[in-house]
């Protein structure tokens, strides 16, 4: 079972297996389109919401009570990620350490 950890104050999640994106309402990715089909692929169930114009329209109009994993490549850009919704008033919202690499060192599965 992965655990949700605060890394440099961002509740950040170091997953072990598939499992444990059970207990989220959302999983985002938030890389580009590029990226989310290409070599290292998506989780399964991930909306791709891109950093940038389309993360704001997002947190502008989600609801802030819902569990949110934010996904990247490397944890770098869903870290940004998780900070900018803490900042716009989510509570409940979480990094996923180690990104796609991260996810696909672990051989779990993807799609592209």
């Amino acid at each position: 079972m992965g655990s949700v950890t605060n890394i440099a104050g961002v509740p950040s999640l170091i997953v072990d297996d598939e499992e444990d994106l059970n207990n989220f309402d959302l999983l985002v990715d938030v890389r580009g389109k590029d990226e989310y089909i290409g070599e290292l692929g998506h989780i399964h169930g991930t909306k791709l919401i891109t950093l940038g114009d389309d993360l704001d329209q997002f947190l502008k109009s989600e609801n802030k009570n819902r569990k949110i994993l934010f996904i990247c490549r490397s944890g770098a850009r869903s870290e940004r990620a998780t900070i900018q919704a803490q900042l716009s008033g989510f509570s409940n919202v979480i990094n996923m350490v180690g990104g796609m690499l991260g996810w696909n060192d672990k051989k779990l599965k993807v799609e592209k």
